[in-house]
């Protein structure tokens, strides 16, 4: 194990989530400015078409000068459009309503934790497998799949691996639920908890898996490397640690992320 320090929480105020509404907040606030001015000095009334317009190009502005990634750019460009055309439509409120129940259960904090819903497929599964340790007589291997999304790689593993002990944590109600449902239903020795993989011990684990996002992977290498045992394995799906040169590549088909295996 390595006593590395934890790194910073951010500040609410970096959370890209936190500063897409500010900058939408922002823009309104300019188009409201804008569209006074304009009645007062030229006796122009805005219509509500160029108040969205206008909206749209100052929140695409505000979003580059505050630095966001540039796919924000074009978020912000088509969202004030779209909530327009949204409005005209006049969809009952309920289908919103429901619209956002559905998300939130499936993503809940990905606007924190920027790590939304990933699935990894089968070969990614078996590369896993091929990774965990060797059978060892009265210790079982320990293999946690954090962020486990459905629960089909944990359930995998713990089918052909009956030596090993295997956990998932998700943190999304809906995912969480159907994987503990599932391996219920299917007899999966697989077991799944709800919760946040920051509150795990990674000591505890013989192979750690992770499929989550390029954001989160610098903290995750931290604590990985505060916690984990020497010889266990931070395995990542598609997303590299910067700057860490991982031990072993892994192809998982031609098209498809490979992995990146760091030996601690």
């Amino acid at each position: 194990m390595n006593n590395d320090r934890a790194p910073a929480r951010r500040p609410p105020w970096r959370i890209p989530s936190v500063q897409a509404l500010a900058v939408q907040l922002g823009a309104f606030a300019l188009v409201l400015a804008l569209s006074f001015a304009a009645a007062r000095i030229a006796g122009v009334e805005l219509s509500i078409a160029h108040a969205v317009l206008l909206q749209a190009v100052i929140a695409a502005l505000l979003s580059r000068l505050a630095g966001m990634a540039s796919w924000w750019t074009w978020i912000h460009l088509l969202f004030p459009p779209a909530a327009a055309a949204m409005h005209a439509l006049r969809l009952p409120p309920v289908l919103f309503l429901s619209a956002f129940a559905a998300l939130l259960a499936l993503y809940w904090s990905s606007f924190r934790t920027q790590v939304p819903y990933y699935p990894s497929r089968r070969a990614a599964w078996e590369a896993v497998v091929g990774l965990l340790p060797a059978p060892r007589p009265g210790e079982p291997v320990s293999f946690i799949d954090i962020g486990s999304g459905f629960g089909g790689m944990a359930m995998h593993v713990a089918r052909v691996r009956p030596d090993a002990e295997v956990e998932g944590v998700e943190l999304a109600p809906l995912p969480w639920l159907a994987s503990a449902l599932r391996a219920r239903w299917l007899g999966s020795r697989a077991r799944f908890s709800r919760g946040d993989y920051e509150a795990l011990d990674f000591g505890r684990y013989d192979l750690v898996f992770a499929y989550l996002s390029p954001a989160a992977m610098p903290a995750l290498w931290a604590k990985a490397r505060r916690e984990m045992r020497p010889g266990s394995l931070l395995v990542s799906h598609e997303f590299p640690v910067p700057g860490q040169q991982a031990s072993q590549v892994l192809q998982t088909g031609q098209g498809h992320p490979p992995l990146f295996a760091w030996r601690m």
